[in-house]
């Protein structure tokens, strides 16, 4: 946790493009709230022609979405620095307005999540939470991030 879904026309994005966006995500998540990076996964999915209609109609230009959840208990301000910054790396790493990047983050409580064998921390918690793992978990995470 937090998982951010990313959607985009299909073959609108390349390999590089996505490592990019993974890589802004992680690290505009880890900067704002202070969860460690291996707890940040980033999905693509290939939204193919004809599946996607705004207001009834094929959209004219080509929209990306990404649908954050996190952990409930982070303020309204590191919440919008997320949404803004997330939505401003997208616009400079695509290459496209910022109008066509929407941005959505749903929270959810860390008690109804559980990672790693385990139901995650509230935020502020992840040092314990690490350290109760197994040492070969702790490790392989240290690896991650």
């Amino acid at each position: 946790m937090p998982t951010y879904i990313c959607t985009a026309q299909d073959g609108s994005l390349t390999t590089d493009q996505k490592a990019r966006i993974a890589a802004e995500i992680t690290r505009v998540h880890n900067e704002v709230t202070g969860a460690p990076r291996f707890f940040v996964q980033v999905l693509f999915n290939d939204l193919k022609a004809g599946n996607q209609f705004i207001g009834g109609v094929p959209p004219d230009s080509g929209q990306v979405w990404i649908h954050g959840d996190i952990r409930t208990g982070r303020s309204e301000q590191d919440k919008a620095r997320l949404l803004l910054d997330i939505l401003r790396g997208f616009s400079r790493i695509l290459g496209v307005p910022e109008v066509d990047v929407w941005v959505y983050l749903n929270e959810v409580p860390a008690k109804n999540m559980a990672e790693f064998g385990r139901i995650l921390p509230e935020p502020g918690g992840e040092e314990a939470w690490m350290a109760a793992l197994p040492q070969a978990e702790q490790n392989r995470l240290r690896k991650v991030g």
